[in-house]
């Protein structure tokens, strides 16, 4: 099972009678002439480097540690996790529907619901922040009555792993893998906690958008935001990645485990927070199943180099 935590419940977690039988996974659509959404992506030259951690605050459960020796071959990824604005070019040239709208529901903090709507959405057992919110999905990232418009540069939310491997397929891109995730997050620093080093805020300067004040109580958005952030915001990393922790989870191409559906998310959310949930640093990793989805799961993607 997916770990009870912040980070975001498994479907099958969630009100199975809200879609008694489970949708086959969506139709990976290619179109090569999409080809031009891989363009503008960052060329990394990869190499070795020292992948996890072995800090006292790591979660061993998780497989973070021990520090390894990777090596990773030359190539290029998103500077930024896909926005709302790119993912509706996607679902407009292919009629594209996610899981969430498939089976019906997703998964929102209940804090951010309206009061009318958190009291018929089921929470989720041992995590009540989440909630299991018929109708929610990317294009109503709360539910109904909400909208993404004034969202366009935002990451898109509320898809899946599959979802996100059938943008990749109609975009001419990939889900990066998992060293190549970490590589890149790590910005050419050699193990440091973050992207930028390792003070949370350097100078008192907020460098990523997390949970602030007392999870899940009250945020108090001392960063600047209680949900998602435009996904070029804060500073990016000495690779150019923006976001590359906090924000929104990002799926990566591999398996959590050998043996296993799950597939592994990095990066942590903006509702992480250090007193529950602190996988916002550039060695955490978490899980769920390819089929499910949040308000708080997004991805980036990559690609092999370009010819020479």
């Amino acid at each position: 099972m997916a770990p009870k935590s912040c980070c975001s419940p498994a479907r099958a977690t969630g009100p199975l009678d809200l879609s008694p039988v489970a949708p086959p996974p969506p139709r990976v659509v290619a179109d090569p002439a999409a080809g031009r959404a891989a363009r503008g992506l960052l060329g990394l030259p990869g190499g070795r480097f020292l992948m996890g951690t072995e800090d006292a605050d790591a979660f061993a459960r998780d497989g973070e540690g021990p520090v390894r020796e990777a090596v990773v071959g030359a190539f290029r990824i998103a500077p930024t996790t896909v926005t709302n604005a790119q993912y509706a070019s996607f679902v407009k040239a292919t009629g594209h529907v996610t899981e969430a709208e498939s089976f019906g529901f997703s998964f929102v903090f209940a804090g951010f619901l309206e009061p009318e709507l958190a009291s018929v959405s089921p929470a989720v057992a041992g995590t009540p922040w989440w909630r299991a919110v018929s109708g929610a999905d990317w294009r109503r990232p709360e539910g109904p009555g909400s909208a993404f418009a004034a969202r366009q540069d935002h990451p898109v939310v509320h898809v899946s792993w599959n979802d996100a491997r059938a943008y990749c397929a109609w975009s001419g891109t990939r889900l990066p893998t998992e060293p190549e995730w970490e590589y890149a997050a790590r910005g050419g620093l050699e193990g440091r906690r973050y992207p930028w080093g390792d003070e949370l805020r350097p100078g008192g300067r907020y460098m990523c958008n997390i949970w602030n004040g007392d999870f899940p109580r009250h945020n108090t958005r001392a960063d600047g935001y209680a949900g998602t952030a435009p996904a070029k915001s804060f500073r990016p990393n000495g690779f150019g990645l923006y976001n590359a922790v906090g924000n929104v989870w990002e799926w990566s191409a591999d398996r959590f485990a050998p043996v296993g559906p799950e597939r592994t998310m990095r990066g942590g959310s903006h509702m992480c927070h250090d007193s529950y949930c602190n996988r916002y640093r550039v060695a955490a990793r978490t899980r769920n199943t390819p089929d499910s989805s949040a308000g708080n799961i997004g991805f980036r993607v990559a690609a092999d180099p370009l010819p020479a």
